[in-house]
């Protein structure tokens, strides 16, 4: 074995030992490798021309996430059959390119088909296969992360070892209780459970059909090293690292969301809601207040969450079957009875109830929030405010109310030009006005 190749082993070992990746996209050593027709590079690259005017080699490489080095014989090709022209030279022995006339019309008759450019797709299938490398049933988290994860956070005990086998069977869960308790920021910390990150491609296609997955709304990009000296770190670009997903969505939620949404006009998708978790988390808050019955929602769910995969139809009307691998959070302040049959609930196995705060934990959560808003704690002002403005009227302690009635502490004291405190006075002037604005939640 060659010098240089025994180092690329190494190099390769040690990136495999360094790594705790179950999935890891390689970069296409050809054009074979990514699986896409010469055709399709081709219209990227025209349709990219047509829009930027020209570019250079490495420059169109970069836009359509394709390695520069396995494009060289399609740029020949394309040059030889006068649909692109050279227009200069560029580094690192590389040409600018434009369109030719004819390459221009070329572009265009592409545009009209689909206005979609930028990064090449990423087949179905191996998308299909990173969902089940990276899915969260694979996982197992513990108490340790668990506490990790909800650090910072009051959570009792008999409230972790109810969240720790639903989170750890990765199947799904309703959590209910009065309004303010925490449910959404548990639901939104559930996620950082599992491992810490995934790869998603930016775009996918099935049958010429382009689907954008990659949404800057619900996915965190985390860099990777540019600069590693290890060349196992090389990726495939059409893919990006993410943090593991949490989609949050609320009243506004309708059953389109749900579908892949089609632009007409561009001839390009969007994939649905649960597309985007896949290997995360969905958390539908504020349950069984959307614009639809909840029944609705629930059966359109019932087979993806018994067979763990869904059905959505493509542009051309083609079904395609695609993976439904994410923890389902039902939010509400309703009890889950009330919104849905017993069929239904069985394949929602785990119904978590998030009860109000006792005396203790309320004192301990003023304790959090005074380190949050730089302020030192004072035990005889939070006893004055439970004693005169929680224990006379029975009012429920909910675990947001410490972190609101500081914060309107603190605004006052900012306007008044004084120090923020906690004062039994200051909680009196406070008070006042927040469950005045809340009447009726409490």
């Amino acid at each position: 074995m060659s010098a240089s190749a025994t180092l690329d082993l190494k190099n390769s070992l040690l990136a495999s030992l360094m790594s705790d990746e179950n999935f890891r996209p390689e970069e296409p050593k050809s054009l074979e490798e990514t699986r896409l027709s010469p055709q399709l590079i081709e219209s990227l690259i025209c349709k990219l021309l047509l829009n930027i005017g020209s570019a250079s080699g490495r420059q169109i490489a970069e836009k359509i996430c394709l390695p520069f080095g396995i494009l060289d014989s399609l740029f020949a090709s394309l040059r030889t059959r006068q649909i692109l022209q050279h227009t200069g030279s560029a580094a690192l022995n590389d040409y600018v390119y434009a369109l030719t006339d004819q390459g221009r019309t070329r572009a265009q008759s592409y545009m009209a088909s689909c206005t979609y450019f930028g990064s090449a797709p990423v087949i179905l299938e191996d998308y299909i296969t990173s969902v089940e490398a990276q899915s969260i049933r694979n996982e197992s988290p513990q108490r340790d992360q668990l506490e990790e994860a909800f650090a910072g956070l009051s959570v009792d005990d008999d409230l972790f070892d109810n969240l720790g086998p639903a989170v750890n069977s990765g199947a799904g869960l309703f959590l209910y209780g009065a309004p303010g308790n925490g449910k959404t920021t548990l639901a939104k910390r559930i996620t950082a459970c599992y491992g810490q990150h995934i790869w998603i491609p930016r775009t996918i296609i099935e049958d010429g059909q382009y689907v954008k997955l990659f949404d800057t709304v619900y996915h965190e990009v985390i860099e990777e090293n540019q600069n590693s000296i290890l060349k196992a770190d090389s990726f495939d670009h059409r893919w990006v690292k993410i943090r593991r997903p949490t989609v949050i969505v609320g009243g506004e939620l309708t059953m389109d969301s749900l579908e892949i949404r089609h632009d007409v006009i561009n001839n390009i998708g969007e994939a649905a809601l649960q597309m985007k978790s896949n290997c995360g988390c969905l958390l539908i808050d504020d349950f069984g207040r959307q614009r639809m019955e909840p029944t609705q929602l629930l059966n359109r769910w019932i087979v993806p969450l018994e067979n763990r995969v869904d059905y959505q139809a493509l542009a051309n009307g083609k079904k395609i079957q695609v993976p439904f691998e994410q923890l389902i959070i039902f939010s509400t302040n309703l009890e889950p009875k009330d919104l849905t049959d017993d069929a239904f609930l069985r394949r929602i196995p785990y119904k978590i109830e998030v009860r109000d705060a006792e005396l203790d934990e309320f004192r301990t959560l003023f304790r959090i929030f005074a380190k949050q808003f730089n302020c030192e704690y004072n035990a005889a002002a939070v006893d004055h405010l439970v004693e005169k403005h929680y224990q006379p009227v029975n009012r429920p302690m909910r675990r947001c109310q410490p972190r609101d009635l500081l914060s309107q502490v603190r605004n006052y004291c900012i306007y008044k030009g004084i120090p923020m405190e906690m004062k039994p006075e200051y909680f009196d002037r406070v008070v006042k006005s927040y469950f005045t604005v809340v009447s009726g939640t409490d």
